[in-house]
């Protein structure tokens, strides 16, 4: 007997407020609640900055979407239920997924069978109720008393800035008996038994654990345990031993097989060791979802007294397959070398605020992630539902879930923290044992603790290595931020840096090497990974790369129709249409977009082009609607793809995918008469070997697609390869003269090999010397000379040194858009980028984009001017959303009676760089010509508070 406790239910909180509630469903969805207010909203650390009292609990909340209802606390949520006539069964509640949670029947308490968590369900025994109608009352409490609260609520699970901390009951709530003896749990643990002949495929067995449940009020004489499943070389299996003798015997070995029993206070467990499996058996791999169904039959051994022997069944699904170290410090899944391509969820739900509970919803969300090439998905900090696991369960999706867990000062320290953490580990592990998409596991996020807290992690990591030995566990992901290096306990490592030895390529602080190198195609992270391997061989990847913040599309407004009121988008929104900018300001957002999309294409690829690094992952494809308002996604909080180029899933997967050639170009930008000289490698972490011939073409680019025209400068085919799975393979170099006639270009270099193709922008500037023109005054000051100039009518070129000196009025400016945001790290200058008029005249000698570009970069890391008022500018430095302030690189305008072209970008100092000297050439020769004209004006007043005298 099953029944689903579905309805409306009457709520009452603990302020007296009362209600209706439909579950499953939380206060929200039924409208039930308080004002969301300033007082709930997320803060960073002192150490980063704002405190908790500089925010004005009264205003409204710019930082993150706003809860349209919200309430901490108790709730009371109560129902009249019947219960049937259940005999000699025994009678259960089970709650998929609730907050701290209790049951009372009739005002008694019920006894909890199984102990949920904020990650597991809640099952309630409620045997010797009497059949009838009874008052049922759960208790719900998100203020968690005798849990870190703290942690929860900082964590992804909890926090307002994401999923929100929700009142209610999710998922399945249902009312169900069991008979007095039956199997709780049937878990199946697959590995990997190396052969001793080389090249002959690994074999695979399996562990299996039936855990029968306790408090049984009959004793089974002759019962003994039945396992079923086409995977069994040795088709059904049964213990040789009868129940009754097992529970005497705990440990002993039963039989040939490997059945034992092991019996705790709760439980029975027994355990069928080392099952070998059939040849033909399907593995469980990446996009492949090959699964299987086992049954364990609890047989009571009394069919010719009763005529029926089965007491209870048990039926699951589970995969085969082994994920480890390859031997070598790699990633290796089913023993083949893998490169991890991994995305941050943070359980960003606005609709509903709580993750989807079917696995429909979850195969719609994974299948999203896979379209941008994602092959691993992280639950930031807390751990999704049965839905998600057996979704990734049948798409072949790695899953890499946290504890609901995010302590920066303390974590562990108390034994409140670390009872709940361990329960919720333990809960995990063997809730979700059977899905083989769940490879991973880490404590949380970003812990940092000291003393005995320090020495709980590495118990924990311990324990659930003996729990569960076929995952790999650590004890944090970017635990004590990478400062204190690689435990050697942990299986893995997953942070930004291990002490100084730095795997990523930005940071709060516009730190990393994007925005302090000149840009190549050929950065890797081999020297820190050196670093790394004198103190840990064990496999190490990136944690929360990207960050690159695009500005906000405001069409998602459209979408919210749930729980949260997008205030803070709102507000932005507000501020753009008082600056004037709404009109351009698509423009803005897709400008801000492909500067991202490259800046996470580098990133990727400097990892995938380290030898030692098993992946990355990415914070991340989605926009994160708290935090300061973080949006640094391709799709927007909804998870739809954001409607620009940029956004496309099918661009962002040309570099994001399991196999990708190499062009190591040392630069991208060249002078007429060099030669593009650079080595090719594919690294190949597909299934299967790529073989062919390497073809590579240079052809002119349309800039404003930013794709190959057609016309074709160079082009060859030659060295054939095969370059085998889980390998990186030398192409050898290419060398490539380049010649444009006297005509500044942009070409894509296009390699390809096999279905593996990369493509690659490269700028060849025509030789000049630039010089001054005769008719253009050219100054570092806004001096008397300067004025006395532009009083007799004069053309001026207004080039200061980019310093703070030079131009008080200014910011620093940077290569990429802002880190996360300027709310969060309030220590960066807010600069998005630049905007550029690719109609100006000075652009006909200078090919460029719209958007910063990798030939922009030695000019866009210097300053921005910040203009008195909105002008029209030729190249637009884009502000955060935080400031919106009109600030320009590249500015013409009249002053007195002259005319003025102002450049922040300090050419003068860089032409030892080509794309600097075209520049500066192609700015001469506008201000020398007729087309000189600006339309824009500043006073001499206003001129002489943006340059110095």
């Amino acid at each position: 007997m099953k029944i689903l406790l579905d309805g409306s239910w009457h709520v009452e909180l603990e302020d007296g407020t009362t209600g209706q509630m439909d579950l499953p469903g939380t206060l929200d969805e039924n409208g039930i609640g308080h004002r969301d207010v300033g007082a709930n909203q997320w803060h960073p650390d002192a150490a980063l900055g704002n405190a908790e009292e500089e925010i004005d609990k009264d205003a409204p909340i710019a930082t993150r979407f706003t809860r349209r209802h919200t309430y901490e606390g108790k709730a009371r949520i109560s129902r009249r239920i019947k219960i049937p006539e259940y005999g000699m069964e025994r009678l259960f509640v089970r709650v998929e997924r609730a907050r701290a949670l209790r049951l009372f029947v009739d005002g008694a308490e019920s006894c909890i069978f199984r102990q949920g968590t904020l990650s597991t369900p809640y099952i309630f025994e409620l045997t010797g109720v009497t059949p009838g109608e009874h008052e049922f009352t759960f208790l719900s409490d998100n203020s968690y008393p005798g849990m870190p609260k703290t942690a929860i609520c900082y964590s992804s699970a909890a926090t307002d800035e994401t999923q929100t901390n929700w009142n209610g009951i999710l998922g399945e709530c249902s009312m169900y008996t069991r008979p007095q003896n039956f199997i709780d749990s049937l878990r199946v643990y697959p590995r990997a038994v190396k052969k001793e002949e080389k090249n002959k495929a690994d074999s695979y067995v399996i562990d299996v654990c039936v855990e029968l449940a306790p408090g049984a009020k009959e004793i089974l004489i002759d019962a003994k345990m039945v396992l079923q499943s086409e995977t069994l070389a040795a088709g059904n299996l049964e213990n040789t031993q009868k129940l009754t003798e097992i529970f005497g015997c705990a440990g002993e070995n039963l039989m040939e097989t490997g059945a034992e029993a092991q019996e705790n206070q709760k439980t029975v467990e027994i355990w069928f060791r080392n099952l070998p499996l059939r040849e033909n058996v399907k593995l469980w791999d990446e996009a492949e979802g090959n699964l299987y169904e086992m049954a364990a039959i609890l047989d009571s051994g009394m069919a010719a007294e009763y005529g029926d022997d089965i007491v209870d069944e048990c039926q699951i699904r589970f995969g085969i397959r082994s994920f480890g170290d390859n031997g070598s410090g790699r990633l290796a899944l089913n023993g083949r070398t893998i490169f991890l391509r991994g995305e941050a969820n943070c359980a960003e739900y606005p609709e509903t605020g709580h993750p989807p509970m079917t696995i429909p919803e979850w195969k719609e969300m994974l299948l999203k992630y896979r379209s941008y090439g994602i092959n691993c998905v992280r639950f930031h900090s807390h751990c999704e539902p049965e839905a998600a696991f057996a979704a990734a369960d049948e798409l072949g999706m790695l899953l890499q879930p946290e504890l609901s867990h995010w302590d920066p000062k303390n974590a562990f320290g108390t034994e409140e923290s670390y009872r709940y953490y361990r329960a919720e580990l333990t809960a995990i592990l063997k809730t979700y044992a059977n899905h083989p998409s769940f490879v991973m596991l880490t404590l949380g996020n970003e812990l940092q603790t000291q003393g005995e807290g320090r020495e709980r992690m590495r118990e924990l990591v311990r324990t659930a290595k003996r729990l569960d030995p076929t995952r790999l566990y650590a004890d944090g992901s970017n635990a004590f931020y990478g400062e204190e290096g690689c435990d050697p306990e942990n299986d893995f490592y997953t942070s930004q840096c291990c002490k100084d030895a730095v795997i990523r390529g930005t940071f709060s602080g516009m730190r990393g090497y994007l925005n302090e190198n000149y840009p190549s195609a050929d950065q890797t992270y081999d020297e820190a990974m050196t670093e790394i391997r004198k103190e840990y061989q064990k496999p190490v990847f990136s944690f929360e790369v990207g960050q690159f913040e695009v500005l906000p599309d405001f069409e998602e407004l459209e979408s919210f129709h749930g729980i949260s009121d997008p205030v803070n988008l709102k507000l932005i929104r507000k501020r753009v249409e008082e600056r004037g900018l709404l009109p351009v300001w698509k423009k803005y957002v897709e400008a801000t977009g492909e500067l991202s999309r490259l800046a996470y294409r580098e990133e990727i690829e400097a990892a995938m082009r380290t030898r030692e690094l098993s992946g990355i992952s990415l914070l991340g494809l989605q926009d994160f609607p708290g935090q300061g308002t973080a949006l640094v996604g391709m799709m927007n909080s909804h998870m739809e793809s954001k409607p620009y180029l940029f956004a496309r899933p099918e661009r962002f997967r040309e570099f994001f995918r399991e196999s990708r050639i190499f062009v190591k170009l040392p630069r991208y930008t060249y002078e007429e008469g060099e030669y593009l000289t650079a080595e090719v490698e594919v690294a190949n972490f597909g299934k299967e070997s790529i073989s062919g011939e390497l073809v590579w073409t240079l052809g002119y680019r349309d800039c404003a697609v930013n794709t190959g025209s057609g016309k074709f400068l160079y082009g060859r085919a030659d060295r054939q390869k095969n370059c085998p799975p889980g390998t990186y393979t030398s192409l050898g170099r290419l060398d490539i003269p380049l010649e444009v006639k006297g005509v500044s270009a942009a070409f894509m270099l296009t390699v390809s090999m096999g279905d593996c193709t990369s493509t690659y922008p490269v700028w060849v500037y025509k030789k000049t010397s630039p010089e001054c023109p005769k008719n253009v005054y050219e100054t570092r000051v806004f001096d008397e000379q300067t004025r006395a100039v532009l009083q007799n009518g004069g053309r001026v070129y207004l080039s200061p040194d980019a310093d703070e000196e030079s131009l008080p009025y200014s910011i620093k400016t940077q290569f990429t858009t802002d880190f996360w945001s300027v709310g969060t790290f309030a220590d960066q200058e807010g600069g998005m980028g630049q905007l550029i008029d690719t109609e100006h005249p000075i652009f006909k000698e200078f090919p460029t984009d719209f958007h910063t570009d990798w030939q922009w970069w030695i000019m866009a890391t210097k300053r921005a001017v910040i203009l008195p008022h909105p002008m029209k500018m030729i190249i637009t430095e884009m502000d955060s959303y935080a400031f919106l302030r009109p600030m320009a690189q590249l500015i013409e305008f009249r002053c007195l009676k002259g005319k003025v072209l102002l450049s922040t970008m300090e050419l003068h100092k860089s032409q030892q760089y080509p794309e600097a000297r075209a520049l500066q050439a192609a700015i001469y020769t506008y201000l020398s010509g007729e087309n000189f004209e600006p339309a824009e004006e500043l006073t001499e007043e206003e001129l002489s508070t943006l340059v110095r005298g």
